[in-house]
């Protein structure tokens, strides 16, 4: 596990640390099952092909959690996932991966909270970000 990451440390323009993925088509199955989205073209390649894809595509709601995830793993034990989300700009395909970034925007302080906004977003083999989002974070503070 990661050491935990302090809001005084933080600074504009940080990167934090990327999250890999790499679906299979069995995990398109359990993603479909578990959310409820069957839209054939997450799982079933002639129903996808008719459509115009060239393939299967990955679920967008996966890859909003796959951002989830980076930011619950970039700020845990203590810190907390505040608000995210994002869009969908681009599509990405079982068995390729897909890196999930993030780099800070704006740190700053309301009440008692030491939060954090930042840039978020998946980004396929070739470079392309297929997801941008935002996020916004606490952090501890060291004080």
């Amino acid at each position: 596990m990661a050491e935990q990451v302090y809001w005084d440390d933080v600074n504009v323009g940080d990167e934090i640390p990327t999250l890999q993925k790499n679906c299979s088509t069995q995990q398109l199955v359990v993603w479909a099952g578990a959310s409820g989205d069957f839209y054939q073209i997450h799982y079933d390649q002639a129903f996808a092909k008719e459509t115009g894809l060239d393939t299967i595509i990955v679920h967008g709601a996966l890859k909003n959690a796959f951002l989830g995830q980076l930011l619950h793993d970039w700020v845990a034990p203590r810190g907390a996932v505040r608000k995210f989300g994002c869009t969908y700009r681009g599509m990405d395909y079982p068995n390729q991966d897909i890196v999930c970034k993030g780099v800070v925007m704006k740190k700053y302080i309301d009440g008692s909270n030491h939060l954090v906004d930042l840039e978020i977003w998946t980004e396929n083999p070739s470079g392309q970000k297929t997801s941008p989002g935002t996020g916004t974070v606490t952090l501890p503070a060291r004080g």
